[in-house]
């Protein structure tokens, strides 16, 4: 039966697009997510992040606010953190 599926996807004419799955960690846990681009905002409900919380990408061994409304490409193997948002008030 198997090779009956694989023959149907070779002779499609109109094969379903599927976005390549691959994987992140956030906050230590591992998701299976699509690759692409979309909004942090997006991405954060995708892998469950609460979304008043802030994500930071480590990038290089250094964390990189993401800003909800930037793009992030996923391409695999990216690490992220969440964290609860840090005030902007001065201690004058």
């Amino acid at each position: 039966m198997e090779s009956a599926e694989n023959d149907k996807k070779e002779h499609d004419p109109h094969p379903e697009p599927h976005p390549k799955q691959v994987e992140v960690t956030v906050d230590r846990k591992k998701h299976k997510v699509a690759a692409g681009t979309r909004t942090v905002a997006a991405f954060k409900a995708e892998v469950r992040v609460d979304a008043a919380k802030e994500l930071e990408e480590i990038v290089d061994g250094k964390l990189v606010p993401l800003a909800d409304d930037a793009k992030i490409t996923i391409k695999g193997g990216e690490v992220f953190v969440s964290h609860v948002r840090r005030g902007g008030s001065s201690w004058k």
